[in-house]
């Protein structure tokens, strides 16, 4: 199978670094997803979040959802806030999150648990050859899929930039994943 997975385009959040809520994508964002070129795939999964489901009807607007993609982490206590504001409030727990895979916001999810669960979800799709998948998802859950490929461990996820609309493709299935490309400026894929 040849796994691709774009991450959603550009929300206010994401612009103003802070941990999101459901939120659409911004002007600029939309603006973004409409214009980048996808080929269709055979299957197309998306997150349920709404800045993921409107990047996918914008990239691929004749393609109907297969199903689910795994959702984001759960920020918790934190969705809305910023790194920043943080900071003042509690700047231990956010520096344990930050350094510890195993930590999570108050209310929230773990790298390590992201990275478990995306794995798990990568691992179930069909190991069919030749196969192409999409999936829409946030960027944390990109990073965690490429550190679930490379065998390298929840923290290697901190290590892989991912902004708006980067497209990481994947190869292999359950038990042997492979990187094949990370392409961080959206163009026609």
């Amino acid at each position: 199978m040849r796994l691709h997975l774009l991450a959603h385009a550009a929300t206010a959040a994401a612009r103003s670094a802070r941990f999101p809520l459901d939120e659409p994508l911004d002007a600029g964002g939309r603006r973004a997803a409409a214009a980048v070129e996808l080929a269709t795939p055979e299957h197309l999964w998306c997150a349920s979040s709404t800045r993921c489901r409107e990047t996918a009807s914008l990239a691929l607007p004749e393609r109907p959802v297969d199903g689910d993609a795994p959702a984001g982490p759960d920020p918790g206590d934190w969705a809305g806030r910023s790194p920043a504001d943080l900071l003042a409030d509690d700047a231990a727990a956010l520096q344990a999150w930050m350094t510890d895979p195993d930590a999570a916001p108050p209310g929230g999810e773990s790298l390590a648990a992201l990275v478990a669960r995306v794995g798990t979800w990568m691992d179930a799709l069909p190991r069919e050859d030749r196969t192409v998948g999409l999936a829409v998802v946030d960027p944390p859950v990109v990073r965690a899929a490429i550190a679930h490929a490379l065998g390298a461990g929840p923290a290697a996820a901190w290590r892989v930039d991912v902004a708006p609309l980067t497209l990481a493709v994947l190869t292999g299935g359950a038990g042997r994943w492979n990187l094949r490309m990370l392409q961080t400026e959206p163009r026609s894929v």
